[in-house]
């Protein structure tokens, strides 16, 4: 009886939202926070499913993750002066208090941190996963779990043992991953491979005293690179999503604020905005462009989930009153519940104060994948988006000696391409300074084969007000975007499967004769 009223007020609360235009996630807030008040507390299930939620989030994220490419000079330092600077002003406003400095610290340390759930959740939704921003959050998110690892320990006693490295060793089991995985021919066996693995992961880095966390994205860092982890990353993603209801649910379940604790809790809130300033004046002196440090900044701009757990342990070690967890709960739902749809419209938002924001940009910026292209050379074909689709479209299109190039938002594409001799730059699609900064004079047409719909219809748009001129081809998997497509400008919409189909009863056709 419980799960259903658990399960059934999480959606209620989720289908109101997403119709007021919010995640679902802000809903499951909510419906943590009316159960409580109705009476409802949480049962013994509910955290443990919210644990293996986090672990499936974190292997499915280590599964896309090219360690290569997420350590860099400005993650390090933007992370390392961000925690620094929030630590300082937490101790100082602490000791200007009186208050408990030592547990008033750690608290400050803690609320540095970022919520990993939905920075990543918002990424992966929004197809920015491997994106240069996106693997800069991420950067970021995993520098301040290995710090949070040792604050854990610091705040409740617990060390890690004296094998913890051994965790570092997981990444060098990948043959016989590899080799579990190409035994697991059927689609229930790989789905339950990849559950078994996380959770392996989780249980052998909890086992070595440190984070279940780490242990699965190790575990999905081991796993990637194989031709069947998009499938497993595919087959998880429903099962992942379920689970992590159960831990936005726990926020709000755990316990109700007083008035004067919700006012605390409010004026916590108020803070944000100067840890996301903080985090994007950071970013602009590592020299990043102003929507690169300004979507970074705001998918940071949260109070982390592990604020929860290392509140408990102050106050359980008595370094704080007790009356500091409902506070913390209540300020870390209220940051995913603002931070989710600004993430959601990051790009619009940006769009929107661009005039002002790209005055803090440096004259000289740093040269990495967050430039602008200045020139396409004589190029006369851009193919945006080279996944499957966009590498064969680029193929075909060389193959007939013509002048191509292709363009893609991720930074581990473009270095894979580059170094197959193809001619493929790095941009973000829905970056309007792209667009604008983009030679397109002698372009005489734009295939776009981006996967999601919003990323091609944001790209006609651009190139429509920029006069562009030439012809522009996409792709499509529902019908009423083939109409949408093409009433925006689209010049011819073709939909991959059906092509498919046609090719194969030509090919068939022909053997026949």
């Amino acid at each position: 009886m419980i799960e259903l009223v658990w399960i059934g007020s999480a959606y209620l609360m989720g289908l109101i939202a997403s119709r007021l235009l919010f995640p679902p996630l802000v809903g499951y807030l909510i419906a943590g926070y009316a159960l409580h008040a109705s009476g409802f507390t949480t049962f013994t299930a509910i955290p443990h499913i919210a644990d293996i939620g986090i672990e499936l989030l974190l292997f499915t994220v280590g599964l896309k993750i090219k360690p290569r490419s997420l350590i860099r000079s400005e993650v390090l330092s933007v992370g390392g002066w961000h925690l620094l600077i929030v630590t300082a002003v937490s101790a100082l406003m602490f000791f200007w208090l009186g208050k408990q400095i030592t547990g008033g610290l750690v608290l400050g340390v803690s609320l540095a941190f970022s919520s990993t759930v939905l920075a990543i959740k918002v990424l992966e939704d929004n197809g920015e996963l491997s994106s240069f921003h996106g693997r800069d959050v991420l950067s970021i998110l995993i520098l301040q779990d290995m710090i949070a690892i040792a604050l854990l320990a610091f705040t409740d006693g617990h060390q890690p043992t004296p094998w913890a490295l051994e965790l570092l060793a997981i990444p060098f089991l990948r043959p016989i991953a590899y080799r579990l995985l190409e035994a697991s021919r059927n689609a229930e066996l790989r789905l339950l491979l990849g559950v078994t693995m996380a959770l392996a992961g989780g249980v052998f880095a909890d086992y070595l005293g440190i984070s279940a966390d780490i242990g699965a994205l190790l575990t999905g860092i081991m796993l990637g690179g194989h031709s069947k982890t998009e499938d497993i990353a595919h087959k998880l993603w429903s099962l992942k999503e379920l689970f992590l209801v159960a831990f936005f649910l726990q926020i709000g379940l755990n316990d109700l604020p007083t008035q004067q604790q919700a006012l605390t809790a409010l004026s916590l809130l108020a803070w944000l905005p100067l840890q996301g300033g903080l985090f994007f004046f950071l970013f602009i002196m590592a020299g990043l462009r102003a929507r690169t440090a300004f979507v970074s900044s705001l998918a940071l701009t949260t109070y982390s989930e592990f604020a929860l757990i290392t509140t408990e342990s102050v106050v359980n070690s008595g370094l704080l009153g007790p009356e500091w967890q409902p506070i913390i709960s209540l300020a870390v739902a209220g940051s995913l519940a603002i931070a989710a749809p600004l993430n959601r419209y990051s790009h619009l938002i940006f769009n929107k104060l661009e005039p002002l924001l790209i005055r803090f940009e440096r004259k000289k910026r740093q040269q990495h994948f967050g430039r602008i292209p200045e020139s396409l050379g004589a190029t006369e074909w851009l193919v945006v988006g080279m996944g499957r689709t966009g590498v064969s479209a680029y193929m075909a299109l060389h193959a007939k000696h013509k002048r191509v190039v292709g363009l893609d938002a991720d930074p581990t594409v473009v270095e894979i391409q580059l170094a197959k001799n193809r001619r493929v730059i790095y941009g973000d699609s829905v970056d309007t300074e792209l667009w604008s900064g983009l030679p397109l004079n002698k372009i005489k047409g734009v295939i776009l084969t981006l996967p999601d719909f919003d990323l091609r219809f944001s790209a006609i748009q651009q190139l429509k007000h920029r006069g562009f001129k030439g012809k522009i081809g996409t792709i499509c998997y529902y019908s009423d975007e083939q109409v949408e497509l093409q009433r925006l400008g689209a010049d011819f919409v073709v939909h991959p499967l059906y092509e498919a189909g046609n090719r194969m009863a030509d090919h068939m056709l022909n053997l026949d004769k």
